[in-house]
């Protein structure tokens, strides 16, 4: 079976990533600065406790695009095992027919 990707595919492939990726470090800068941000203004009106939650339902959103870049997205290992693992379902299939 081959596997192997032309040179359009890769670059697209490529692109998308890449894309993927400045949009997590993007979404990971604006974290930081509005959540600092939040921090200065509440720790400066005595309610710093109150910075906790948001910034915590942030984190979440975070994490989960984080992982939908680096984990489970367009080129990532995880993706390409299961769809390695489905192309050889799907043969099998074919062959057993």
């Amino acid at each position: 079976m081959n596997t192997s990707m032309s040179q359009d595919e890769i670059d697209r492939l490529a692109r998308k990533r890449a894309g993927a990726k400045f949009g997590w470090y993007l979404h990971a800068v604006i974290f930081l600065a509005f959540n600092l941000l939040l921090f200065f203004i509440f720790t400066s009106a005595g309610r710093g406790r109150s910075i906790f939650l948001p910034a915590l339902c942030w984190g979440l959103g975070l994490a989960l695009h984080w992982a939908s870049v680096f984990v489970f997205g367009p080129g990532s290992v995880v993706r390409a095992r299961l769809v390695q693992s489905e192309r050889e379902r799907l043969q099998r299939g074919q062959s057993g027919t």
